[in-house]
């Protein structure tokens, strides 16, 4: 994992919940950790990881993702066991 996507790790799992993160950030977090990233309608986003699957909208006119997303993703990636620690080099 790049130090980009430590830090964005990192960032997810910051309390209070940022609101300054970009998807784009989040994407490639979840594409580095092995998961997958697939296109729907719109700007409908579909983030596969260990077997289960997330749905978002990616936030436009902005390019930041939204503080209950942000929380989402800090979610989900724990019930996997992905957090700022535990994460290898």
């Amino acid at each position: 994992m790049k130090a980009k996507h430590r830090k964005t790790l990192e960032a997810l799992f910051k309390k209070p919940t940022p609101a300054s993160i970009r998807f784009s950030d989040i994407e490639a977090l979840i594409i580095a950790l092995g998961g997958e990233i697939r296109e729907g309608e719109g700007s409908r986003v579909v983030f596969e990881f260990n077997g289960t699957c997330e749905y978002f909208h990616r936030p436009h006119p902005g390019k930041e993702a939204k503080k209950y997303q942000v929380e989402i993703v800090r979610a989900w990636l724990t019930t996997h066991g992905v957090k700022p620690s535990t994460t290898p080099p």
